[in-house]
């Protein structure tokens, strides 16, 4: 993102309008956008205002987007989601709103759904290996623990 022209205030936040309205984003990524074009603290500043008060950049509405995309496309548990906010800077409160996007009916079908289907990706035959693979599996994409291991225990 190494731009070589200067852009002038408005040139920028027009910009960034488009930028933002194409898709939610997060402020952390809206100040690395204004970086990379080289505005300065100030510039950066006015415009992430006018975002706000605009209504362009909403980090609540970009957190239940996220929360709401990552859960139902890439299947993610709360924990990975969690993760992967808190590295966007993301406010626990907004954190907390995002989560219940996610019902505790889809929740729990969706893991169910997951590890059946992982279950016979599997070819392992020690029962020991395969139930390690995939707890590895689950955990990796963010669900809790508790419910991995209850759910191996069911279906193994």
């Amino acid at each position: 993102m190494n731009y070589s022209r200067a852009y002038s205030l408005t040139e920028a936040t027009r910009k960034l309008e488009s930028y933002c309205a194409y898709q939610d984003r997060c402020h952390k990524e809206v100040v690395e956008k204004l970086k990379g074009m080289r505005m300065i603290p100030e510039a950066i500043d006015v415009i992430l205002g006018h975002l706000i008060k605009e209504n362009y950049l909403n980090e609540e509405r970009f957190a239940q987007s996220f929360a709401r995309g990552k859960f139902n496309i890439k299947k993610w548990g709360k924990l990975r989601i969690i993760r992967e906010l808190q590295q966007r800077d993301i406010s626990k409160f907004n954190i907390q709103i995002a989560l219940k996007e996610i019902s505790e009916y889809d929740y729990a079908r969706t893991l169910d759904d997951l590890a059946k289907k992982r279950l016979l990706q599997i070819k392992e035959t020690n029962i020991h290996k395969k139930r390690k693979k995939m707890a590895d599996y689950l955990l990796y994409r963010g669900w809790e623990s508790n419910l991995v291991y209850q759910k191996i225990k069911e279906l193994t």
